[in-house]
């Protein structure tokens, strides 16, 4: 074989051996989907007045904007709100969350 012949075959068999090693390491889109779950499921904040724990999801999101509405204040993240604010909003919460569940039984 020529020289030149014996650098393509090099070439050709190097890229041949490192693309599906390459192909592994990028994650597949259903992986980025999932970790976006898994990360959604794992944000949970704590509510020391209650002593229990809440999964910060779009339902939780949703309910913290309609109370800084409700105060006609703008969005501010929950996490950077001072304890006392936090501990009004957990309050609200919680006397807000018995009055949802007795309206979902009344709709189902």
């Amino acid at each position: 074989m020529r020289f030149e012949y014996k650098g393509l075959a090099s070439l050709c068999l190097s890229t041949a051996l490192i693309l599906p090693v390459a192909a592994l390491a990028m994650p597949r889109p259903q992986d980025d989907h999932e970790r976006h779950e898994q990360e959604e499921k794992e944000h949970r904040v704590y509510d020391p007045a209650y002593k229990d724990y809440h999964n910060w999801d779009q339902r939780e999101d949703g309910a913290y904007r309609h109370w800084l509405e409700g105060k006609h204040e703008t969005y501010v993240e929950f996490d950077r709100l001072d304890h006392k604010r936090q501990e009004e909003y957990w309050k609200w919460r919680h006397k807000h969350a018995e009055h949802e569940e007795h309206e979902e039984h009344e709709h189902q």
